[in-house]
């Protein structure tokens, strides 16, 4: 039986040192790393934040725009990094599809979980974008809900650092790492893993949340092969 896996990457990932955008070579790099995991018979779905472009939160801080319409601004940003991957991906040799959970059929497909895991099937790797399609929400709670419908064994946000610490390991040099705790400690804690939503939902599908350095190469298809030594797991 294959394997089926979620990568969420974050928005500002794509971004490098600019910190805004797209950087072309990053997204090569996450191409490549993706490569090596559909090259191995591993089923992949992706969800990207939209940060480099937009975020809803920012853009409605000081209440000129409301906060509805500035999370739909962020979730076109999704789509507009999706497009970007898509195009990445296939520039390797992959066939990759694009869905997204508010109509745009002249960029991309709407969101059918059973289409979408037909391309998974087929090899495709499957981008979803525009989040759950609704204000309010995060890319961390749509990836644990398009990670849940499609059936993944597991969630893995590829982050820029090794796992989750007790706390933030750029600030505090005796920061310890977890290499494995409880949904309910990352609720409880208020462990940053992913908003308390995104937890909560995995919690209740038993999904296993996977947060490893994306800057690792081969780290994913060590993660999804059994080695867990470079990451933490919330389950």
């Amino acid at each position: 039986m294959k394997k089926r896996v979620l990568v969420k990457f974050s928005g500002e990932a794509l971004a490098g040192a600019e910190g805004y955008g797209i950087d072309t070579q990053i997204l090569d790099y996450i191409a490549n790393e993706i490569k090596e995991l559909v090259d191995n018979g591993i089923e992949v779905g992706i969800v990207i934040g939209g940060g480099n472009i937009i975020r809803g939160v920012t853009a409605a801080a000081d209440g000129v725009i409301k906060r509805t319409s500035a999370d739909y601004m962020g979730m076109i940003g999704t789509v507009i990094n999706g497009i970007a991957m898509q195009e990445a991906l296939e520039h390797k040799g992959l066939s990759a599809r694009l869905q997204t959970a508010i109509k745009m059929e002249q960029i991309a497909e709407p969101f059918i979980v059973r289409k979408a895991m037909r391309h998974l099937e087929k090899g495709r790797v499957v981008i979803f974008g525009a989040g759950t399609g609704n204000p309010y929400f995060t890319t961390d709670t749509g990836a644990t809900l398009r990670a849940t419908e499609i059936g993944a064994s597991m969630l893995i946000k590829a982050t820029k650092v090794d796992g989750v610490y007790d706390k933030d390991p750029m600030k505090y040099p005796d920061a310890k790492k977890l290499d494995i705790l409880s949904y309910d400690r990352a609720l409880e804690d208020h462990i940053k893993v992913m908003d308390d939503t995104a937890i909560a939902l995995a919690k209740d599908n038993k999904l296993p949340i996977v947060v490893a350095n994306m800057n690792e190469k081969g780290n994913l298809l060590k993660i999804i092969n059994g080695d867990h030594s470079k990451c933490s797991i919330v389950k």
